[in-house]
C-alpha cells in the first residue's frame, strides 16, 4: 500500500492523522471529504490502529457507498463494511430476528405506495397518485422522527400534510395495520425494529459492539433522529466515531434530517478533534465566490477557497416563458457539445419533477441524449436485469468473446440500436440504460472478454456502482446531491419555484437557500441560471425572479451564451420588444420547439423554396463531415426551415432565429448569408 497521507492537503491530512476518539469534519462542497475519510481509514489500517474487519462506514445512498468502497479498494483496503444506514440495519435485523422474535424475518416491502393507497381507501381518503405520494412521504417522516400514529397530530403541528392531521394519523395507523396483517415491513420499519432490538436486548447490542469498533458516518447533516439513535446504540459507551458533514447542504429536513446532530457533536463529545475543510477542488473562483455570497446572505460563515483558478463568469438570463427558456438552454448545450464537451459533463437542475418535460423535449428535438436522474436504481431496472441474464448465458457459451462485441450482439437481440430514439420517456430511458452497458464494456478495453465482463458487472452491481451514461443529465436538485458536472444549468429560478411557494416560512426559506447553494456548487466551470416570466407562451409575464438570484446578481455576467455582455444584451432587448413568439402567418402563439424555431404554426403553409432547403441541408452535411459531428450539431431541420422562410440579410436577422447564437453566427454566418443571397428573388 502506498502512503495514504501523500497528496493530501493540510486539513485532509489532519483528518487522516486523527485515528482515535471522536472526530468531526466540517466539509464544504468539493473539498475532498470522501478522500479525507477513506485515506484516514487506509492510514489507520496501515499503521495497525484499526482492524478493517471491525470498521463500519455508513452513508446515505448506495451510490455514495459504492464510491467509498471503490476508493478503499484502490487504496488496498479490504474488509471494511461500507453500507447505507438501511442496509447495515437490515443485515443486523435479519441476523438477530430468529433470536429476538423467532421464526423467519418478515418480508420487506419494495414499494409502499400500493399499501398506502389501500390504507387511504380504508379511511375513505383520496387515492389519486399525488395524494398517495404525499401520504407515503409523511408516514416516512413520522418514522424517521420516531413518532407513532397516535403521536403524529402533536408532532406534526408545523407540517402541511395532504389531509388533516387527524386523517393523516388514521391513514398512518391503517398502513401499519395492513403491513402487520400480511407480515410485512418497510424500509423505515427496518431502522425502528433494529433500534428496538438493540435497546431491549443487551446481549444483541453487545454482539454488534464486539463486531464493530470503529465508525465513520458520511453526510452527517442528513442524519434523522432514528438514525442518530441507531448510531448511539452501535457505539454504546465508546467514542471511536468520525462524522463528516456540511450544514450548508442540509436539504432533507422534510424527510426527517436534522443538522443539529452535526452542530451539537462537539458539545456531546468534549475534546473531539474538529477539522474544517475549506479548499474546494471542484469549482472555479467565480462559482465559489457566488456560493460564498449565498451563504453570507443566509448568515452562513463557511467560506470556501477555490483551488481551481479563474473561469467564465456565471450567467443569468430571463425568458418570456418556460418554452423559450428550455429552447435556449438546449441551444447552449448543443453549442457546448459541438465545442467538444461530453454530454455526460452537462446537467440541467430544476426544483421539482414537473419542470423537466420542457427541457427533455427541447433536448430530444436536437437529438441530444438525456439521462433522467432519480427513480429506480440502475441494476434494478428491468432492461438491465434482462441484459445481464443474457450476458451470463453468452459468457457460459463462449466466455472468451470480446466484451464489447458480445454486448452489442446481446443488446441487438433485445432490439437495441446504436442510434437513439427520437422519442422521450420510458423508451429513451431504456435506450440510455442499455447504452450505458455498451459504454462500460468498451471502456474496459479490447482485452476484456465476456467472462471478465461478468465479473466486473457483478462487482459493480454489488457495490451499486452504476456505469455513467453518455447523456445530458436532467435532475431535481435533491437528486443531484453529492454529484458534479463541468457545466450546470439551474433553471426555473422564479419566485414560487425556488424558493418554493410552500416553503416561505423562516425554516423552509433557509432550506430553500441551502438547496440553491447545493445547485450552484454542482458546477465545475460553467454555471448558468435561468428563469421565465410566465409559464406558457403568450402568458402575462408577471413572475419575479428568485430572490436567491438577486443575492447572486452582483457577480453574474451577461445573458446565456453571449459572446460579450453587450452583444447578448442587445439580443435580449430585441427579444423583449418582440414579445411572446407568434406565428408569422396566422399570429397565434407558438408552443412547441419546432414551431418556435420555424416561427410559424405546424398547420400553416411554408413559404420556403424547396430547392433552397435542400441546398441548406447539403451545405449542413458538408460542414458536419468536416467537423466529424452529427448534422444536428451544425443546425437542426427546424432552424434550416426558418432560414429558408425568413431569408435574413444580415447578422441581426440570423441572431433572431431560434437555434442561431453568436457562436454559430460567427462560425457560419457569412456562408449562410451568401447562400441565401443567391436565392433571393428566386
Amino acid at each position: 500500500m502506498d502512503d495514504p497521507l501523500e497528496a493530501l492537503d493540510p486539513e485532509q491530512r489532519a483528518v487522516a492523522l486523527a485515528l482515535e476518539g471522536p472526530v468531526v469534519v466540517w466539509a464544504g462542497a468539493g473539498t475532498g471529504k470522501t478522500r479525507a475519510v477513506t485515506h484516514r481509514i487506509a492510514h489507520a489500517v496501515q499503521v495497525g490502529a484499526h482492524d478493517p474487519r471491525r470498521s463500519l462506514a455508513v452513508t446515505f445512498t448506495t451510490r455514495a457507498a459504492g464510491e467509498m468502497r471503490e476508493r478503499l479498494r484502490s487504496l488496498g483496503v479490504d474488509g471494511v463494511q461500507v453500507r447505507t444506514f438501511h442496509s447495515a440495519a437490515l443485515r443486523q435485523l435479519r441476523h438477530f430476528w430468529p433470536r429476538v422474535v423467532g421464526g423467519a424475518p418478515p418480508e420487506l416491502v419494495g414499494r409502499a405506495a400500493p399499501l398506502v393507497a389501500e390504507a387511504a381507501a380504508r379511511c375513505h381518503l383520496p387515492t389519486d397518485p399525488a395524494v398517495i405520494r404525499d401520504l407515503a412521504a409523511e408516514i416516512a417522516w413520522a418514522k424517521q422522527v420516531q413518532t407513532a400514529p397516535e403521536g403524529y397530530p402533536e408532532a406534526a403541528l408545523q407540517r402541511t400534510p395532504p389531509v388533516s392531521l387527524a386523517d393523516m394519523a388514521r391513514a398512518y395507523a391503517a398502513y401499519d395495520e395492513i403491513k402487520s396483517e400480511r407480515g410485512l415491513i418497510d424500509f423505515d420499519d427496518v431502522l425502528l425494529l433494529t433500534v428496538g432490538a438493540l435497546a431491549e436486548r443487551p446481549d444483541v447490542a453487545e454482539e454488534v459492539r464486539t463486531a464493530y469498533r470503529w465508525f465513520t458516518v458520511d453526510e452527517f447533516q442528513d442524519v434523522s433522529p432514528v438514525q442518530s439513535r441507531l448510531l448511539d446504540l452501535w457505539l454504546g459507551d465508546r467514542d471511536d466515531v468520525c462524522v463528516v458533514g456540511d450544514g450548508a447542504q442540509t436539504i432533507y429536513s422534510f424527510a426527517g434530517a436534522n443538522d443539529r446532530f452535526l452542530r451539537e457533536f462537539p458539545a456531546r463529545f468534549p475534546g473531539a478533534t474538529a477539522v474544517r475543510l475549506f479548499r474546494t477542488y471542484r469549482s472555479t473562483e467565480q462559482i465559489v465566490a457566488m456560493s460564498n455570497r449565498i451563504l453570507t446572505a443566509g448568515a452562513g460563515d463557511q467560506g470556501l477557497t477555490s483551488q481551481v483558478g479563474p473561469g467564465p463568469d456565471p450567467v443569468v438570463e430571463a425568458f418570456d416563458d418556460e418554452v423559450a427558456e428550455a429552447q435556449a438552454v438546449a441551444d447552449r448545450i448543443q453549442r457546448l457539445i459541438a465545442e467538444g464537451m461530453a454530454a455526460r459533463g452537462i446537467c440541467i437542475l430544476v426544483r421539482i419533477n414537473g419542470q423537466m418535460p420542457a427541457f427533455e423535449e427541447a433536448l430530444a428535438e436536437r437529438g441530444i441524449p438525456v439521462v433522467l436522474r432519480g427513480g429506480e436504481r440502475f441494476f434494478d431496472r428491468g432492461e438491465v436485469r434482462e441484459a445481464l441474464t443474457r450476458l451470463r448465458g453468452a459468457a457460459r457459451a463462449d466466455g472468451t468473446e470480446p466484451a464489447a462485441a458480445g454486448m452489442l450482439g446481446i443488446l441487438s437481440a433485445m432490439g437495441h440500436t446504436p442510434d437513439p430514439p427520437r422519442s422521450t420517456g420510458a423508451v429513451r430511458e431504456r435506450w440510455e440504460s442499455l447504452s450505458a452497458l455498451v459504454g462500460l464494456a468498451e471502456s474496459l478495453g479490447p482485452d476484456v472478454d465476456l467472462a471478465g465482463f461478468v465479473i466486473e458487472v457483478d462487482r459493480r452491481a454489488e457495490a451499486q456502482h452504476a456505469p455513467v451514461a453518455d447523456g445530458v443529465v436532467l435532475a431535481t436538485i435533491h437528486a443531484a446531491k453529492g454529484l458534479e458536472w463541468e457545466a450546470v444549468f439551474v433553471a426555473g429560478l422564479a419566485e414560487g419555484s425556488l424558493p418554493h411557494a410552500q416553503s416561505l416560512a423562516d425554516d423552509g426559506l433557509a432550506e430553500e437557500r441551502r438547496l440553491f447553494y447545493v445547485a450552484i456548487t454542482r458546477a465545475r466551470r460553467h454555471l448558468t441560471l435561468t428563469w421565465a416570466r410566465s409559464r406558457q407562451p403568450g402568458g402575462r409575464g408577471q413572475r419575479q425572479r428568485s430572490r436567491f438570484v438577486d443575492e447572486a446578481e452582483a457577480i453574474s455576467a451577461g445573458p446565456l451564451g453571449a459572446a460579450s455582455v453587450s452583444r447578448g444584451a442587445a439580443r435580449a432587448r430585441r427579444a423583449e420588444r418582440r414579445g411572446p413568439a407568434s406565428c408569422r402567418v396566422c399570429g397565434r402563439s407558438l408552443v412547441t420547439g419546432p414551431e418556435r424555431a420555424r416561427m410559424r404554426c405546424r398547420t400553416c403553409p411554408s413559404t420556403a423554396q424547396e430547392a433552397l432547403v435542400e441546398e441548406l441541408k447539403a451545405w449542413r452535411l458538408q460542414r458536419a463531415r468536416e467537423r466529424n459531428v452529427p448534422a444536428y450539431v451544425v443546425f437542426t431541420d427546424a432552424t434550416l426551415d426558418a432560414l429558408a422562410e425568413a431569408m435574413p440579410s444580415d447578422a441581426d436577422g440570423l441572431l433572431a432565429i431560434t437555434g442561431i447564437g453568436p457562436d454559430k453566427a460567427g462560425r457560419y454566418g457569412e456562408q449562410i448569408l451568401d447562400l441565401l443571397e443567391q436565392h433571393r428573388g428566386g
